[in-house]
């Protein structure tokens, strides 16, 4: 088992700030499923880590607001049927989850102006298309 779990730069969360709960895993598994708990249930308690830095912190609680249920993250993990996949598959959708939370916002895209050239082009175009359709639908008596 890792001792932390990287997130994202030098951001890494201790394995000790992280929550675990194990309960019965539905699905396939035969017998298994009914005598073993393989479902794992991966807290963190983002508004109370001090492994994030603040503006991390807060970038994160606004991004995951829909998620979070006091502050706490959860995640479930039952698609393997062994406990320890689980637990490997909760760290790593952990990671992505908070990784793509505090990334810094996408740069603000800055329009161009569209060039004289291409928007004659493109006015010529419609006009020798429109002279086309008005050939076609005169009458000749």
């Amino acid at each position: 088992m890792p001792a932390e779990i990287h997130v994202r730069g030098s951001v890494s969360i201790p394995e000790t700030e992280l929550g675990w709960r194990f309960s019965r895993s539905s699905g396939p598994g035969g017998q298994n499923v009914n005598k073993t708990s393989t479902a794992v249930e991966l807290s963190f308690d983002v508004a109370e880590s001090p492994s994030l830095p603040d503006p991390l912190k807060q970038r994160a609680l606004e991004r995951l607001s829909g998620r979070l249920v006091r502050g706490v993250l959860t995640i479930r993990a039952e698609d393997y049927r062994s406990q320890a996949r689980n637990r490997d598959a909760a760290r790593e959708r952990l990671a992505a989850v908070l990784s793509e939370a505090i990334a810094p916002p996408p740069k603000k895209r800055i329009p161009k102006k569209i060039p004289r050239g291409i928007n004659e082009r493109r006015l010529e175009n419609k006009k020798r298309r429109s002279d086309v359709k008005r050939a076609r639908s005169r009458r000749w008596d």
